[in-house]
């Protein structure tokens, strides 16, 4: 019984692990996207600047609007573990640049 108790916290762990470092990846491609839009590169570059950051795997949307530029990412939590639905998700904001 311990040795079960001990195998699922161990799932966890890593699993909390996993979803902590895909939240920071989502973060900074929020951050280094946000930056690029504001210094005025197209939706395509943006794009790629996102995905080297957080991955293939991400959906990024970009909004620009009232001298400002925000750029949402998400992407889904991945692991071995067949568990679904978790998702990752981080926005930055900045004002655009004349």
């Amino acid at each position: 019984m311990g040795l079960v108790g001990v195998v699922v916290l161990l799932g966890l762990v890593l699993l909390l692990t996993t979803a902590a470092t895909t939240q920071l990846r989502c973060t900074e491609a929020a951050r280094a996207g946000a930056r690029s839009a504001a210094l005025g590169e197209d939706d395509a570059a943006v794009l790629g600047v996102v995905r080297r950051s957080a991955g293939d795997g991400a959906g990024v949307a970009v909004v620009r609007a009232d001298g400002w530029v925000t750029v949402t990412v998400d992407r889904p939590v991945t692991g071995a573990w067949g568990l679904g639905g978790l998702e990752a998700r981080a926005s930055s904001s900045t004002p655009a640049e004349p």
